[in-house]
């Protein structure tokens, strides 16, 4: 049976639209991990801000993002599903589907939890003549649970643990034998709310998410994969205009704490020191061991720069641009969204907006996702946010 690797490997790059066609004469250097899920925006208040989540105010899917913001809802709960039909231009049995909540034991301390579910569609099997054989579904999810507490009135932290499962292929192929694959892995996050009485001001977030150990889809000792570590910060600010009119506008700068690939044409050695990093010390050298030296490794950053804009707290609109480097993926595109929210329902939509043509397509183009959340004490979660 050959369940062709290629197709498979192919399949995940462009399901999760994590590599898009660069120049053929720019060097391309993808730092790549398994479980990218983990970083595809699930909801869709941030997916209208071009993924911008890290110090917008807080609501229901805050655990995603940073989990400090969680004890700075106003609400004593609040729930939140979202539904991505990913790459809908491509094919049409691919989606992100997730849930988010938290508790508020008092004004000072949260619990919160979350569920991604990644399905992949369905993947043919065929033997080494072309016949079909069987198919397979591969899907990925992610569950985590959360505490958070405030340090004072302005700033706050959380900490929270998640396991990561991920079931990609099974069975013999390429001289390996393919599992599913677990891993376990933790966040730490750090909020700073500095809005005055009236909601306007500068908010800070840092984020430190999916540290953790290394996955492997085989018993190969030798091929286990980095996940997705990650530096996030981010900051907004929010402007206040009169009780019924407010705008905010932020940045967000993610790097993945993830070992740059050695550049092509690697040697063995270097392939081999790659994959045999630690796990904690490759956190630490990933700011450091890009093969072009800083500037190829200020290109590693990725930049989400988003805006909401508030009337009355029941409408909102939102815009948004992502950028990535040419050599890091191309990932490049504006977002825009709107919100609804009446009493203690609300409906997100956001919207992807085609860029590039032919094989040049983003294949993220044309992607919505869709949020809805309510609140337990059936109030306004924040002046100026979900």
């Amino acid at each position: 049976m050959r369940p062709t690797a290629f197709k498979l490997t192919a399949a995940i790059l462009i399901l999760v639209g994590i590599v898009q066609t660069a120049k053929a004469q720019d060097p391309i250097n993808v730092v790549t991990t398994a479980v990218p899920f983990l970083r595809i925006s699930p909801d869709a208040r941030a997916g209208g801000m071009a993924d911008l989540g890290l110090a917008i105010s807080p609501d229901a899917n805050a655990s995603f993002w940073n989990l400090a913001k969680v004890p700075y809802n106003t609400n004593k709960g609040g729930l939140s599903l979202s539904y991505t039909p990913w790459l809908k231009d491509i094919l049409n049995d691919v989606y992100l589907a997730s849930a988010a909540g938290y508790y508020k034991f008092d004004d000072q301390q949260a619990i919160s939890g979350s569920l991604r579910y990644f399905s992949l569609g369905n993947i043919q099997f065929t033997d080494n003549l072309g016949n079909d054989l069987n198919t397979f579904r591969p899907r990925e999810f992610g569950i985590d649970v959360g505490y958070s507490r405030k340090l004072s009135e302005k700033s706050g932290i959380g900490v929270g643990l998640k396991y990561i499962y991920s079931n990609l292929a099974q069975g013999p192929a390429a001289g390996n034998n393919y599992k599913a694959a677990s891993a376990v892995a933790g966040d730490i996050a750090y909020y700073y709310d500095g809005h005055n009485d009236v909601g306007q001001g500068w908010a800070f977030g840092a984020v430190m998410s999916n540290l953790g150990s290394k996955i492997s889809y085989t018993d190969n000792a030798d091929q286990k994969d980095y996940i997705p570590a990650n530096l996030g910060l981010g900051t907004t600010y929010t402007r206040v205009f009169n009780s019924a009119n407010s705008l905010t506008f932020g940045v967000d700068v993610n790097k993945l704490m993830v070992p740059t690939p050695p550049a092509d044409p690697a040697t063995q050695a270097q392939l081999t020191e790659y994959r045999s990093k630690g796990v904690m010390s490759s956190w630490f050298s990933s700011f450091a061991d890009a093969p072009g030296g800083f500037s190829e490794e200020m290109k590693e950053f990725q930049i989400s720069i988003g805006a909401e804009y508030w009337y009355n707290n029941q409408f909102a609109l939102r815009t948004g641009y992502f950028h990535e480097d040419k050599t890091k993926g191309n990932r490049r595109y504006f977002t825009m969204g709107v919100g609804i929210k009446y009493q203690s329902f609300g409906l997100d939509f956001s919207y992807l907006l085609p860029s590039g043509s032919g094989v040049d397509r983003n294949p993220l183009s044309n992607t919505l996702r869709f949020s809805l959340h309510f609140n337990f004490d059936g109030s306004g979660e924040t002046s100026t946010g979900n």
